[in-house]
């Protein structure tokens, strides 16, 4: 009886023991991964990189397992790269993405497949691209996993559910926290606004209602302004070109 008991009393000890050690282990793990995910969510330009390099190798694995890749037309939504793994910008994009690694403390590497997808997209749906960056700018300040107060996500602060049929097919309202798809989605509904509204400035005041800001006429002020800023440092960049093409064309030839 006496053993019994003693037996007892160490498998209780013993289970309890185990029970204690699994919750610790647990919590400890909860803390590592939060940990991580914060960390994770201070970093911006690892959060750009880490999203633009999987939606890269999504699209490389999309274009192995089709037979037709190397004849089909490349897609205009999907940022270009060049044979070293870079973005294939233009000199004004790459003017634009030095300007904003600079003013939001951001890899220009990331940065650049944004830049050169916001090209893309405001020459399909024939709305500036630096007006898309700026709306980006003042919205998000580039954090793809931004939440506003009434819902909006990611870099353009859509509302997942008033996008709801936008997103199906990217995968459903978490695809709004990909900085691409974000950025489309958001492109989208902007030219939307534009096209039923008077003006740019109407369009913004639109936008800045459904993202949840306080004030619209300071929105659409800082996001123009914005924009102004942008289109400087494009047209300034293309004038160097022009200047530095010319030089060349008129350089006498050696004998």
């Amino acid at each position: 009886m006496t053993d019994n008991l003693n037996t007892n009393m160490l498998d209780k000890r013993f289970n309890w023991g185990l029970l204690k050690l699994t919750r610790h282990s647990l919590a400890l793990l909860g803390l590592v991964s939060l940990a991580s995910v914060l960390f994770f969510a201070s970093q911006p330009s690892w959060r750009l990189s880490a999203s633009l390099n999987l939606l890269s190798w999504l699209d490389s694995r999309h274009d192995g397992a089709s037979d037709v890749s190397a004849t089909a037309p490349a897609d205009p939504l999907v940022p270009s790269m060049d044979a070293a793994g870079q973005w294939a910008l233009s000199e004004e994009q790459e003017a634009v993405t030095r300007w904003l690694s600079r003013r939001y403390k951001l890899s220009p590497e990331p940065l650049g497949g944004l830049v050169s997808e916001a090209w893309a997209l405001g020459d399909r749906i024939q709305v500036s691209p630096t007006l898309l960056l700026a709306v980006i700018a003042i919205e998000s300040r580039f954090n793809p996993f931004a939440s506003g107060t009434q819902g909006g996500m990611g870099l353009m602060q859509i509302e997942p559910q008033a996008q709801h049929q936008a997103l199906l097919p990217f995968g459903g309202p978490l695809a709004a926290f990909d900085p691409l798809t974000n950025l489309r989605v958001g492109a989208q509904h902007l030219q939307t606004l534009i096209a039923q509204s008077a003006s740019v400035e109407a369009a913004l005041l639109l936008y800045a209602e459904a993202s949840g800001q306080r004030n619209g006429a300071e929105y659409t002020h800082r996001v123009l302004a914005e924009q102004k800023l942008l289109e400087n440092m494009a047209h300034t960049s293309k004038r160097i070109e022009v200047a530095q093409n010319s030089r060349l064309q008129t350089r006498p030839a050696l004998n």
